[in-house]
């Protein structure tokens, strides 16, 4: 077989008329014929694969359901490899004619792989930066959280803790030694992405597998040895900082700095690791703990969820002087909740401010307001004090621990009212330097001095109009609970999934109401799937909070015992500007529900996509019989598979009159269906050679195409369904847009409905109407499964419309066992089994649904109209299934 191609070459050349070429003889030409028809095999296969792989990406472009880099990267590969195919096997269809497509190929593969390699990079940059040498304008080198804490200090003289930075260029020194982010990146492709909504066992795997990615990738980072250079710079900045302080020990905080973080639309709050009361001898084991806190589950799946490249987050590190904290806490520069109030709002607790980030302890909350005519400018509006049981203190070795409070502290506020202005003031003048609300993280010390510790912009929610009304129960429902405090406006229901552990995120079912004891940051990676949050204890200044603000998740805290309160699995609304909680769905207030913007719209990763499509997806080979349509003019994927695919066929069909094999030409079908009807004989799909131009019924040796035929005659169309007037107009603006959908366009082979069959296959190319549809079959004997194929697609009604008619089609092919894809108005539906009979009678499905779907978009006016139709052919169908299948030996010239 090594001599195999060259033997081909040479039939190809004496059959195009080659110098000197002998002519070949009949058993040659069959043979080619034999191996072209293998290759066309393989080319519709891959080009199947290949467009039903750009409907997932036209999909994931609406911005709908949540996807990674991976995806991207996954799905770029795969349609690569798939025209890869398409076009190796349109070579063998006619070796040398082709080769041009190699190139554009590689053209529009060399484009993919830039914008999925672009990347910010730091050379040259110093891997340590001192607070002293850092201003807001070095975000990109050490991140925006770090930038701003320095910028504070430096430029604007406020009280922040001495500190330096690991900068991002420490951190790719990091991660290139031993060649780590190539290893990481590999366990990051591997995983899988996230289930479509609704599929709660999809989802749940994705999870499982993200957590032992997590729990890999964060040892292999603890394990990697931080290269001596980066070391030493880490070493030499810290003995700067003791020096500064006069002092030869100093316990710091380091603190995550990533890039992106605390950026405009993203908090990252509480993703990444702190580590406080860290020793000298603790630094660079810190320092990698906080690079591995890039990779803990609820920080990959933030990302995921909010469409940010892996890539782009280098993990900036910054170490400070630690504060010894008499109390500490959250404050935003105006409130969260109603972008219209401008109040400061404090939460507060003894102790280090950890507890208030965290929301594992009740917290003391100051309002403070802005008023001119007052000294100071601010006046105390409301102050509420809860009873504290312990606090959060550096350890006497390292790390944190809890401590009990002195019984005369428990009641006590954690702020005196002139510390609470004071705070105030600094968040007035933040918000003023920065130009936005703002989050702000500080500590008041043992001498009663103030520190800031952090510094983001704050997440805003602007009532809408138009809200379900608040403040009073919902007549008729059940009430289970009132009270609790707003974290995030709005209202959800769903089933109750209550979260204690870690693990239980694996079990969180898509649009679960979650409760928990704790507003910990941990469950951060479940709201992108929550319907609503309910927790026992947090404040609204919490990590949690933030993300639940960010994702819009409606979240009630402070809700005693509702761990024990609700039950697990129970239907409930909660509605959390209410603050109540209610039994069952209460319609009159999820009516009010906002509807979510698309989750990934906007978000790198989203761009990414958006970039990488403009080189797989346009189509700008419309017409077959214009001069643009060759090889050279192929600028995407699409454009490739569009010329490939109509080169093959027109190739198949043309091969028997160029060979003068006249048993292999192709042949027009008689019949009585008033269309034209072509069959190419891949092999063995005629009873007896054929060497008319015609071709009868009773020729037909292959059980495939019968059976698609008898579908076909099974029951005359009557002609397309009444339209609307507003259905008529849609075909004639969308026919008058686009010319190509007209009918009788010149098109090459978009006229002609092309069989390509043999005994145990069949491939239909059709066009009817102005849909486009392939039909494809194979019988396979022993353990392998028989499969029917289906592709629906075009139409040229409105995209309402013709997804209405896609979603018709798949709910019929469902009651009959297809497994379907729907992408917007494209369908993709298979049935596989190893009983021929059962895949012949699918064919005869798909052969009436060819026909009885012709123009039923100009009908689609709305779901009842769907659901009319739908009823018909499912009647229609029970009654054509009633009658077995006539197979080739018994068909005797039955029906045309």
């Amino acid at each position: 077989m090594a001599n195999r191609p060259g033997f081909f070459s040479r039939i190809m050349q004496a059959l195009t008329g080659g110098a000197g070429a002998p002519a070949p003889s009949d058993e040659e030409l069959r043979a080619l014929f034999a191996a072209r028809s293998q290759a066309f095999m393989r080319l519709l296969e891959a080009n199947n694969k290949a467009l039903e792989i750009m409907s997932d990406l036209e999909e994931a472009l609406k911005g709908g359901a949540i996807f990674g880099m991976s995806f991207v990267r996954a799905s770029a590969t795969a349609v690569g490899v798939n025209v890869f195919k398409l076009v190796r096997a349109l070579t063998e269809l006619e070796p040398g004619r082709y080769e041009t497509l190699f190139s554009r190929l590689s053209a529009i593969q060399a484009g993919i792989d830039e914008i999925l390699n672009r990347r910010a990079e730091h050379r040259d940059a110093p891997f340590v930066l001192h607070f002293s040498e850092i201003d807001r304008h070095k975000a990109d080198l050490t991140g925006g959280k770090m930038a701003n804490l320095a910028d504070m200090r430096t430029a604007l003289g406020l009280p922040v803790p001495a500190g330096f930075v690991v900068t991002a260029a420490g951190y790719e020194a990091f991660m290139a030694a031993g060649d780590l982010q190539a290893e990481i990146n590999a366990r990051l492709q591997s995983l899988p992405e996230d289930a479509a909504p609704g599929s709660n066992e999809g989802a749940s795997d994705a999870v499982a597998a993200r957590y032992r990615v997590s729990s890999e990738i964060q040892q292999r980072i603890m394990a990697a040895p931080v290269p001596e250079e980066l070391a030493d710079a880490i070493e030499d900045a810290y003995a700067r900082l003791c020096a500064d302080a006069g002092r030869e020990r100093v316990l710091v905080s380091l603190r995550s700095s990533a890039l992106g973080e605390d950026a405009a639309g993203t908090t990252f709050a509480g993703q990444f690791k702190s580590l406080l009361n860290v020793p000298r001898e603790r630094l660079l084991d810190a320092y990698r703990e906080i690079v591995a806190s890039k990779h803990t589950l609820h920080a990959m799946t933030y990302r995921l969820n909010r469409g940010i490249r892996d890539e782009d987050v280098a993990m900036c590190v910054g170490c400070m002087e630690l504060v010894d904290a008499r109390a500490g806490g959250v404050m935003y520069s105006r409130n969260p909740l109603d972008a219209r109030d401008v109040a400061v709002f404090i939460n507060s607790v003894w102790g280090l401010p950890t507890a208030v980030v965290d929301g594992t302890t009740p917290t003391d909350l100051f309002v403070v307001e802005r008023a001119p005519g007052h000294a100071g400018g601010f006046t105390l509006r409301q102050r509420a004090i809860k009873q504290k049981f312990e606090r959060t203190v550096p350890d006497e070795g390292e790390g944190l621990r809890r401590e009990t409070l002195e019984p005369e502290l428990a009641a006590e506020p954690s702020l005196s009212d002139a510390q609470a202005l004071e705070l105030a003031a600094l968040a007035q003048r933040l918000e003023l330097a920065y130009g936005g609300p703002q989050d702000i993280e500080w500590a008041v010390d043992r001498q009663g001095r103030v520190f800031l510790l952090q510094c983001r912009p704050l997440q805003l929610v602007t009532p809408a109009s138009g809200e379900a009304p608040t403040g009073r129960a919902v007549e008729g429902a059940r009430e289970l609970f009132a009270g609790g405090t707003t974290a995030c406006a709005g209202v959800g229901a769903g089933p109750v999934f209550v979260a204690r552990k870690e693990i239980d995120a694996l079990r969180f079912p898509d649009g679960g109401v979650l409760v928990a004891p704790m507003a910990l940051p941990r469950w951060a990676s479940l709201l992108s799937r929550a319907s609503a949050l309910v927790t026992e204890q947090g404040g609204i200044t919490g990590h949690l909070a933030n993300v639940a603000r960010e994702f819009n998740v409606p979240a009630l805290f402070d809700v005693p015992d509702a761990a024990a309160r609700f039950a697990e699995g129970e239907t409930v609304t909660v509605d959390a500007l209410g603050r109540r909680v209610y039994a069952d769905r209460v319609e009159e207030l999820l009516a009010h529900a906002p509807k979510h913007a698309p989750v990934m719209a906007g978000s790198p990763v989203h761009e990414c996509l958006r970039e990488v499509t403009r080189l797989i997806l346009p189509l700008n080979l419309t017409d077959p019989e214009g001069e643009n349509f060759r090889p050279e003019a192929c600028a995407t994927y699409h454009d490739i598979t569009r010329y490939a695919h109509e080169m093959s066929v027109r190739d198949m069909f043309d091969f028997g009159s160029r060979s003068r094999l006249a048993s292999q030409a192709s042949k027009q079908l008689v019949c009585k269906v008033p269309m034209q009807w072509w069959v190419v004989n891949l092999d063995d799909g005629f009873s007896r050679p054929v060497p008319e131009r015609f071709v009868n019924l009773y020729d037909i040796a292959s059980p495939p195409m019968l059976a698609i035929w008898e579908g076909i005659c099974a029951v005359p169309w009557a002609g397309p369904p009444p339209a609307s007037n507003t259905g008529m107009m849609n075909i004639f603006l969308q026919a008058t847009m686009n010319p190509e959908l007209a009918e009788g366009a010149a098109g090459g082979f978009g006229e002609r409905n092309v069989f390509m069959i043999s005994r145990r296959y069949a491939c239909l190319n059709s066009r009817f109407g102005f849909h486009f549809t392939t039909i494809e079959s194979m019988l396979t004997e022993g353990d392998f499964d028989s499969y029917a194929g289906f592709k629906f697609s075009g139409g040229a009604a409105d995209e309402k419309r013709r997804v209405l008619r896609a979603e018709l089609i798949g709910e019929v092919l469902e009651r009959y066992d297809f497994q379907t894809k729907l992408r917007g108005d494209n369908l993709f539906a298979k049935a596989e089994s190893r009983r021929h009979a059962f895949i012949l009678d699918r064919l005869r499905i798909l052969g009436y649904l060819l026909v009885h779907t012709r123009q039923v978009d100009m009908a689609m006016a709305d779901r009842g109209a769907a659901d009319a139709l739908r009823d018909k052919m499912l009647a229609d169908i029970a009654a054509m299934l009633a009658t077995p299948f006539i197979g080739p030996v018994a068909n005797g010239g039955g029906a045309q």
